[in-house]
């Protein structure tokens, strides 16, 4: 059976948050406020979870305060969190200061690692990084990442972020991500071509 939390606070955003990313918030309405408070003083998780144009998504990410930036004499903040874990909501809480939600853990489903998979997926990323970074990953960096610390540094889009966050296999997400990457370099590429003929005569020309 699932690991359950009750009552963790969820912060709805238009943002999809992946394990290991990185997310800078500034917090100024009050509930959310509270909810910061509140995982400041207990050393708590708290969600972050989809806030789409057509409802809030069931599954999220846990994320944790890493460091507090700023506070504002008005009481807004700007804190630093860290993805840690997917959730789903079970039911929404109406009795806290803030959103809340009953939740379970979700975990992957047991399989054997796909080293093949997972290797496809750390070259298309170290071909971006090279491209859109000129950095050279080394080997020992890459071998350490997973399908979410890959896709946790790439703006892919919601949609496609969500998907990864919804996937319980490793290997899926390693696949998912290999597709991503691949596509990422090659809008990168075209636009680099693009800016280098509309620099040379003025026109961009397809085909």
């Amino acid at each position: 059976m699932a690991e359950r939390t009750d009552a963790l606070p969820l912060f709805p955003l238009g943002l999809v948050a992946l394990p290991t990313e990185i997310v800078p918030l500034h917090v100024f309405e009050p509930r959310y406020r509270s909810l910061v408070a509140f995982c400041l003083e207990h050393g708590s998780e708290f969600g972050i979870v989809w806030a789409a144009e057509d409802g809030d998504r069931e599954v999220g990410c846990a994320m944790r305060i890493t460091e507090v930036l700023e506070r504002f004499p008005d009481g807004r903040t700007n804190v630093l969190t860290r993805g840690t874990r997917p959730f789903r909501v079970l039911a929404r809480r109406e009795d806290r200061a803030f959103p809340a939600g009953d939740v379970e853990w979700l975990e992957d489903r047991p399989e054997t690692p796909d080293e093949e998979a997972a290797e496809e997926a750390r070259e298309a990323y170290r071909v971006l990084v090279r491209e859109a970074a000129d950095r050279e990953l080394e080997d020992d960096e890459l071998q350490a990442m997973d399908a979410f610390a890959m896709a946790a540094t790439v703006d892919f889009g919601l949609e496609a972020k969500q998907g990864l966050l919804e996937l319980r296999s490793e290997t899926a997400r390693l696949r998912l991500v290999t597709r991503l990457l691949l596509a990422a370099t090659k809008r990168l590429d075209f636009i680099e071509r693009a800016q280098a003929r509309a620099r040379s005569n003025g026109k961009v020309r397809f085909g």
